[in-house]
């Protein structure tokens, strides 16, 4: 099987490709067609979005549906899209009129055509906690390697300011009180 992770970031495309996934640089808007490519034109079995409503084109300008969109373009016919971005029931504060209630443009008619589902939904991480502890605690899994930075809690406003504004090496920050 072939995992493909699309980003425009080259710091987290870099840690896609250390985990085996295949790194697409979507900075000039070539994403689809390389998926397509890569699945000889039949698309992808499963995509997932993990972006939600502040997903930016190549121009940094918000665009809420374009990762949405592209999925059902990816996705082959009766394949499946995960959706763990987050997207809320009204943003008033979205540039986006429709994200403002909550709402999506969706490409249902070729969505529907083509016969794919969705799930969505917030991870529900204390269904998951104690494998995963146990699964670390046995070095089974090392997810420390996503961790950019480690600082401490009075650090918090800048990591969080700097994590928004997608700077170049801010994947994951571990806030440490009383450092």
């Amino acid at each position: 099987s072939q995992v493909m992770v699309v980003d425009t970031h080259k710091d987290r495309l870099a840690l896609a490709e250390k985990t085996g996934a295949i790194a697409i640089d979507d900075t000039e808007n070539g994403g689809v067609e390389r998926i397509m490519e890569l699945t000889g034109g039949k698309g992808a079995d499963r995509g997932c979005e993990c972006v939600g409503y502040q997903c930016c084109n190549l121009h940094r300008v918000e665009v809420p549906n374009l990762t949405m969109n592209n999925l059902v373009k990816t996705v082959k016919a009766t394949g499946r899209i995960g959706v763990v971005g987050v997207f809320v029931p009204q943003d008033p504060n979205a540039e986006d009129k429709l994200a403002r209630k909550g709402q999506l443009a969706f490409d249902f008619g070729q969505f529907w055509f083509k016969g794919q589902s969705i799930g969505t939904g917030q991870a529900n991480v204390k269904a998951y906690n104690r494998q995963l502890a146990r699964l670390i605690e046995h070095d089974r899994i090392k997810p420390s390697w996503i961790v950019s930075h480690e600082l401490p809690l009075d650090k918090a406003p800048g990591a969080y300011k700097n994590f928004d504004e997608r700077k170049d090496g801010w994947t994951k920050v571990v806030l440490k009180p009383g450092t």
